[in-house]
């Protein structure tokens, strides 16, 4: 994302396509302590301060970040001490997490002290705030941008994720599971990689009821998960190193959409458009409007791919 102002399409169009698995895993953590700290503050201890702020490293992202993510919204910020932009950006950051009074924490990483966490993240620039909740990437910005656009950004992150002020034991409310036992059934079958009863599971659940709220979509992520799952490990450089296999630029493009690498799969099949024509033409173009259907017309990355396509077509 550009430096700019953060919109809610930009947070809502987010799709977890990795590892279900080591989610549900996370989540399965984050509900133990919760119960531990429940049971702490009903045997009688005080629950003290809730945390605003911390620091982290390789060795703690996984509990201070992913773990900590299902329980309340987690803001990033990757920064450098030799970057003049982030010591302007960082205060900021700081002093609206301690308003929020752990509504959201903010996670403090040094990109130089932490690369593999930069590389994991696909950091390209600093500063770069990303915000990540249950596990996944909501939204971004880069750059040090304006103190109310940064607030702009973060009152979205708390609106979309359903976050709240702290109850009076400083804990935060757990966000509500799905209600529904066949939804349920089709996401256990998604976190075990079994892809066909997935989308078997979501297809009854269309049938009985098409107007569904989640089937639609869930469909669409599944099939996007069962492509990926047969990939190879580096479609991506494959692709890169013949820009002229269409098949190699659609696979490629699945992985990197599930890699949270939005635009680029996007641009990926546009220039496979602009530079096939015939049965391969139209190929790529059903492609990407599944994708399109995957990330959310509502998203405004959906909607700047859209108009490059009209341009690529005609």
């Amino acid at each position: 994302m550009q430096p700019g102002r953060p919109s809610r399409a930009a947070l809502t169009g987010a799709v977890d396509l990795s590892a279900l698995q080591a989610r549900n895993e996370a989540r399965e953590r984050a509900d133990a302590q919760a119960a531990a700290q429940a049971q702490a503050v009903a045997d009688g201890e005080s629950p003290g301060e809730p945390v605003t702020v911390v620091d982290v490293t390789e060795a703690t992202f996984q509990a201070e970040v992913l773990d900590r993510s299902f329980r309340t919204p987690v803001v990033l910020d990757l920064w450098a001490e030799w970057c003049g932009p982030c010591k302007q950006l960082s205060p900021v950051l700081e002093r609206l997490a301690a308003e929020a009074h752990g509504a959201w924490v903010l996670a403090k990483i040094d990109v130089d002290a932490n690369p593999g966490i930069a590389q994991a993240l696909r950091v390209q620039g600093i500063p770069a705030v990303k915000a990540v909740f249950q596990g996944q990437l909501l939204g971004e910005f880069a750059g040090a941008l304006p103190e109310d656009q940064v607030r702009t950004f973060l009152d979205q992150v708390v609106e979309v994720t359903g976050a709240v002020e702290p109850a009076a034991d400083g804990s935060i409310p757990e966000p509500a599971e799905p209600e529904d036992p066949r939804v349920l059934s089709a996401e256990e079958a998604t976190a075990r990689g079994d892809y066909d009863d997935a989308l078997g599971q979501y297809a009854a659940i269309l049938a009985a009821e098409p107007e569904h709220p989640r089937a639609t979509a869930a469909i669409r992520e599944v099939e996007l998960l069962r492509r990926v799952a047969t990939s190879a490990p580096d479609a991506v450089e494959k692709a890169d190193a013949a820009p002229d296999d269409v098949d190699l630029a659609l696979e490629a493009a699945d992985v990197q959409l599930a890699r949270g690498e939005v635009s680029n799969a996007f641009a990926r099949v546009l220039g496979t458009i602009r530079g096939s024509s015939g049965p391969q033409r139209e190929q790529a173009r059903l492609r990407l409007v599944e994708l399109f259907n995957v990330i959310g017309n509502d998203d405004p990355r959906v909607t700047a791919a859209r108009k490059e396509l009209g341009k690529a077509l005609y």
